[in-house]
Order: C-alpha cells, then structure tokens, then sequence
C-alpha cells in the first residue's frame, strides 16, 4: 500500500487492504492500534464465515474516488451523510489514535467530526 496515496476508510475485504478494525457485539469499531495488511489466506478464511467480512471487520484501501459508487460532487458522500445525520456532531478536542488518519479520505474532508463518526461505521451493514 503506498504511503503517499490517500485511503478509504471503508473498503472491502481484498487482498492488500488494512484491517483497520473489529466491530464489537455493541456494533462498534474497536480500532487495531497496528498496521495489518491483509493477505489471501485473512481473505479466504474471512469469506468462510457466517457473515460477510465487511459486517465483522472495518478495512481501508487505496480511495478510489470518482470510480467508487458513493463519490459525489469530488467528494466522498459517506462520511457527509453520517455527519448531516448526526448533525449535533462538534470538533472533539482530543482525536483518538489512528493508524490512517494523516492519509485518510473522510479526515481530509471533514476533520475531527469524521473521527468522532467513524467507530459508528459498518461497511456492510446489510
């Protein structure tokens, strides 16, 4: 993965893709304090389970931008709508640890109230 390029939060479970994270009982994100780059065996055994990957783990990729089906006017309409939808959401004073942050698509666009969001977040929350 290539430190200069600017990364989806919210990818899919792919070889080469980070594991950013493990959604909680409570339906959380409990964030990895490391760098882990997945591999096709993680692939595998993760598509084995009961649920889709992406309802389990939080990834994060190479962003995309206007080949991604959620990319609208130059910008990445997720971490908008989750911000207007919790739209009492204030600039916290303290940012929690990432792995990402200083490459990360929604905390160029939107600063600290997409770190305050993004724990809420299921990639695939079907």
């Amino acid at each position: 993965m290539n430190q200069d390029k600017i990364l989806c939060p919210s990818s899919r479970c792919e070889s080469g893709s980070m594991l950013l994270g493990i959604v909680q009982n409570d339906g959380h994100v409990s964030f990895l304090n490391k760098k882990t780059i997945i591999d096709e065996k993680f692939v595998q055994i993760a598509k084995n389970g009961q649920r889709n990957p992406e309802k389990r783990f939080r990834f994060s990729n190479t962003c995309v931008n206007s080949s991604c089906k959620q990319w609208s006017n130059n910008k990445c309409s997720v971490i908008e709508t989750i911000i207007k939808t919790m739209n009492s959401l204030k600039e916290p004073s303290q940012l929690p640890n990432c792995s990402i942050r200083s490459q990360c698509r929604w905390y160029q666009q939107c600063g600290g109230k997409a770190c305050v969001v993004c724990p809420e977040v299921i990639t695939d929350s079907l």
